[in-house]
């Protein structure tokens, strides 16, 4: 089995990345796209992705915590940025009306621009969405005929909120978040809905570290890596009823799909 990781932080020391990348190939994770979240961010991803051809990628966007803090010319930019070929989406990009870094209409604005961005370059969007889910579907669905595809990155919503991003042709980002049995209960619940389809797995790394490991634990790493993805794909076989195989084969063409890749 093979997997695609879609969704990996940068790490704080670029000099982790290679052997992070090992631990990810013992275990069958042969790609992974870093995540831009600002300008900065967004460059040490594509200067990263260089450095591996074809197993690394990244995106480019302005995640809605850094939204107040995008230099004026943060569009252009990210056009530049994404003229890299390993650069493959554009965001992290969204609204967050949970800790609201950056003052809600000046969200909501980043965010437009960056799906109008997505929608002239014809590259998918890579989604932030968090207690934000009425402003965020509503403009999504203005542009959702225009975009060339977009995941859900890291949903943790209810099946009615998935069923809504299906309804617009989404694909739906799962992280650690599903092994989560006190706070993923919603998210729990809508995986026997969720169409194989429409599947794409990420772990969030470092952040949400899948619950219980117990043998699964890989000696040496304290935080969350790529190297956890099929520990993820253990849980959600088990909610979907279906063979953590057919987990593979789907999440990896989805992803490739969705990307543009081969």
């Amino acid at each position: 089995m093979q997997w695609f990781d879609i969704g990996v932080n940068i790490p704080n020391d670029p000099n982790a990345l290679a052997p992070m990348l090992g631990r990810a190939a013992d275990v069958g994770v042969t790609q992974i796209m870093l995540t831009g979240t600002n300008i900065t961010t967004s460059q040490q991803a594509a200067d990263l992705a260089q450095l591996h051809p074809m197993k690394v990628f990244s995106t480019a966007g302005i995640h809605p915590h850094y939204a107040e803090l995008a230099p004026t010319d943060y569009i252009q930019k990210i056009s530049t940025l994404a003229e890299q070929p390993h650069v493959l989406a554009i965001g992290e990009c969204g609204l967050d009306f949970n800790r609201d870094f950056s003052p809600r209409d000046i969200q909501l604005a980043v965010f437009e621009q960056q799906l109008i961005l997505a929608c002239e370059l014809g590259l998918p969007i890579f989604l932030h969405e968090r207690d934000a889910f009425d402003a965020q579907y509503a403009l999504l669905k203005k542009y959702s005929k225009q975009l060339n595809g977009a995941v859900v990155h890291c949903f943790t919503g209810n099946n009615e909120q998935m069923q809504a991003y299906l309804a617009l042709g989404f694909y739906i980002g799962i992280t650690g978040w599903v092994t989560d049995e006190k706070r993923g209960i919603d998210l729990r619940d809508a995986m026997p809905y969720l169409p194989l389809e429409r599947l794409i797995l990420e772990t969030d790394a470092p952040y949400l570290k899948p619950k219980k490991l117990a043998s699964d634990k890989i000696i040496g790493v304290k935080q969350n890596e790529p190297c956890y993805l099929p520990v993820i794909a253990k849980t959600l076989a088990f909610l979907m009823d279906t063979s953590i195989e057919s987990l593979a084969k789907h999440s990896k063409h989805n992803t490739q799909q969705l990307l543009a890749l081969g």
